[in-house]
């Protein structure tokens, strides 16, 4: 029975939207513009423990677009799941929260900002797809610059 209770654990509890918000703060009269509007995309991942082997694991991300240096829309969102992760070495967990949970949850909050978009009455915008191991390796080699005093990464070759 011990055995059975040390049986690696990975599994999704839920995937939920957790926040939206969508601002159009200059309409309508920058609904007449002609110009064609500047997209910048912003992502980000939060993750915190939720309980014993439960993590809550969000990506956030926020597209704000502009003619000129007026705001046509904001949209942030933040999509995010639950999971346990239980009996998974320690030098695992980490990698997992950050590569595998955001790739689970990421094709929601496309969906998500598509949607919203487009229910605001413009073309929609596709977030692109991410590597999020790239992502999180260029973390972890930036948080290993600044505990070297800010040097530049120390790089090894297998």
């Amino acid at each position: 029975m011990a055995e059975q209770d040390q049986t690696p654990v990975f599994q999704i509890q839920r995937v939920y939207l957790k926040d939206l918000s969508l601002e159009q703060p200059n309409s309508p009269q920058i609904l007449l513009e002609q110009e064609q509007p500047q997209v910048e995309i912003n992502l980000g991942i939060e993750a915190q423990p939720v309980a014993e082997g439960i993590f809550e694991v969000a990506v956030v991300a926020t597209v704000h677009t502009k003619i000129q240096d007026k705001t046509l829309f904001l949209v942030e969102a933040k999509e995010a799941g639950i999971f346990e992760i239980r009996n998974i070495p320690e030098e695992q967990v980490n990698p997992i929260i950050g590569i595998a949970c955001p790739q689970i949850v990421y094709p929601y909050l496309r969906a998500v900002v598509a949607d919203a978009i487009t229910r605001a009455g413009f073309p929609p915008v596709h977030l692109a797809e991410v590597n999020f191991q790239a992502m999180y390796e260029a973390q972890q080699a930036q948080a290993q610059a600044q505990a070297n005093g800010g040097g530049s990464p120390i790089i090894t070759s297998a």
